[in-house]
């Protein structure tokens, strides 16, 4: 199996005060295509930093990471980003859509941006495929909780990622919601064949996922 993303000895430390603070400490990991894998760790285990430096966000202190064969170390910010571009769909907990366009042009702008064919007709479709189809000239402000990470989905689909990174997908949302949006995210994923990391706190959202990975205290746990 192919090998779509490995952390080798990753490490990060931030300063604090007049001394270091380690955040996290000698992660390795693999990754194969088609993979869904859950990291899973407390509040202020690390999580959130490890998915940051998986996507090239951010640079490690130690170690490297491996997206596609390309060492993310080698890369400068702008390469890093052609890179997230083509290979990564994002889903965070606060949405992140932008507030000055709607529905169907926060999908339609990684598409153009890649200048992907189509990209009216993609975002429309996708959009659709959220059960949103209705909702196509509305901005976030007009949408619910729900309605807007329907739209993430559709933004992070529509350019076919072979890497979706989720970041506690559910976290702004209530239950009932929360388990729509992850039933819809689990189905587009297995439709398009995509490999999943998802960042939760909860052990039954992280059972779904083929493997499981546990940070504790900025260390993986075996």
């Amino acid at each position: 199996m192919e090998i779509i993303l490995q952390a080798e000895g990753l490490g990060k430390e931030v300063a604090s005060g007049e001394s270091r603070l380690t955040i996290l400490h000698e992660i390795d990991f693999a990754v194969q295509a088609g993979e869904s894998i859950a990291i899973v760790g407390a509040s202020g285990s690390g999580k959130s930093t490890l998915l940051g430096l998986l996507a090239g966000l951010d640079l490690p202190t130690a170690g490297r990471v491996l997206l596609a064969g390309q060492d993310l170390n080698r890369l400068d910010e702008d390469a890093r980003a052609a890179l997230r571009g083509r290979l990564l769909g994002f889903v965070f907990q606060s949405f992140q859509l932008l507030p000055s366009l709607t529905a169907r042009e926060n999908v339609m702008l990684p598409l153009e941006l890649l200048d992907l064919p189509e990209p009216r007709a993609t975002a429309e479709a996708m959009l659709a495929r959220v059960g949103l189809a209705h909702r196509l000239d509305h901005y976030p402000k007009h949408l619910s909780g729900g309605e807007q990470q329907r739209v993430a989905l559709a933004r992070a689909f529509a350019v076919r990622p072979r890497l979706l990174l989720a970041d506690e997908p559910t976290g702004n949302l209530d239950a009932a919601t929360g388990a729509q949006i992850i039933e819809l995210m689990f189905a587009m994923n297995a439709e398009e064949g995509t490999t999943l990391i998802l960042v939760t706190h909860d052990e039954a959202l992280a059972s779904r996922c083929g493997r499981q990975l546990r940070l504790e205290a900025g260390r993986l746990q075996n």
